[in-house]
């Protein structure tokens, strides 16, 4: 998985910061978190084929996380789209969106499949072959959610020189990766640890913006390899943020340690910090694994370590 930020700004833009919005490329299928305005603009900045994101997820309905939506499924429409799109939504979001696109006469060549986000409780939205995602409650002003991308395990990797040696058929590979020992045409059992080695380790990726601290939500993204959780504030603004709800640097490490995060990744940063370096500090106090969002950079899941 490699996770791409488009956009680390709340609210308002900087002339350094997008509004809110992630890619997420998981064996190559890109996923969509968010889309605010510039969405487009940074897509193509950081060259990302945007005929290839078939799932979009907005966590809620306030500009800064889905003003950018209209205006890319219009160049869906004039780039000839015409298999179907993926959206995941508050279930109140599907009215405003086809009350919008009829008003602007914007007729679309592809289906939307719209899956509707509700309840209290952590929902799966997606399983496939990859991966799940899961939708999961946050505590904002309006009904929000947030999504953990859990990668699936894979099948051990066969040594290719043992095909060879053993006279292994390409009929026995799958079997033998799923974890089964071979047998030669003369009888000899040849275990599966000498034939194969250990798959990666699955990684996961959680998405929580925006939000204001509660406890349970640690529990939703337990064990995540990288939590991209909100920080708007400096912890001097608590206050501020219990009363926007909205999250400081402290609840975002708090959080984190709690879930036992691999790696934090803070962002959504008001427009009142020009240097996000303190932020970023405040948090490493609390959770010392923590490392900022940076708009058009690329996180490799599986190699945080080169980010911080």
């Amino acid at each position: 998985m490699k996770l791409t930020v488009l956009g680390s700004s709340s609210a308002l833009p900087t002339s350094q910061r997008f509004p809110s919005a992630h890619v997420l490329n998981a064996h190559e299928r890109l996923f969509l978190i968010d889309c605010g305005e510039g969405t487009q603009m940074q897509l193509r900045k950081c060259r990302i084929k945007i005929g290839k994101i078939n799932h979009i997820f907005i966590s809620h309905l306030h500009g800064d996380h889905v003003f950018g939506l209209y205006g890319l499924l219009s160049s869906f429409n004039l780039m000839g789209r015409e298999y179907p799109l993926n959206l995941y939504a508050p279930e109140n979001y599907l009215p405003m969106l086809l009350s919008h696109l009829k008003d602007f006469d914007i007729n679309l060549g592809f289906e939307i499949q719209f899956t509707p986000l509700r309840g209290k409780d952590p929902v799966r939205i997606l399983d496939d072959k990859y991966l799940t995602v899961t939708a999961f409650p946050l505590k904002h002003r309006v009904e929000s959610f947030g999504f953990l991308f859990r990668e699936k395990s894979s099948d051990r990797n066969i040594i290719k020189d043992c095909i060879t040696k053993y006279g292994i058929p390409v009929s026995s590979i799958p079997s033998i990766k799923k974890g089964e020992d071979f047998i030669t045409e003369d009888g000899t059992v040849i275990p599966n640890e000498e034939l194969t080695t250990e798959p990666g380790k699955p990684v996961s990726y959680a998405y929580c913006s925006d939000t204001a601290y509660f406890s349970r939500l640690a529990e939703f993204v337990k064990g995540v390899t990288l939590l991209y959780h909100e920080a708007t504030f400096d912890r001097s603004l608590s206050e501020l943020a219990q009363t926007v709800l909205h999250s400081t640097t402290s609840d975002a490490a708090t959080t984190a340690r709690d879930a036992e995060a691999g790696t934090l990744m803070i962002g959504h940063f008001s427009s009142r910090y020009d240097d996000i370096s303190a932020l970023v500090e405040e948090a490493r106090e609390i959770f010392p694994s923590t490392i900022p969002a940076i708009d058009g950079r690329t996180y490799d899941l599986k190699n945080l370590n080169d980010s911080q």
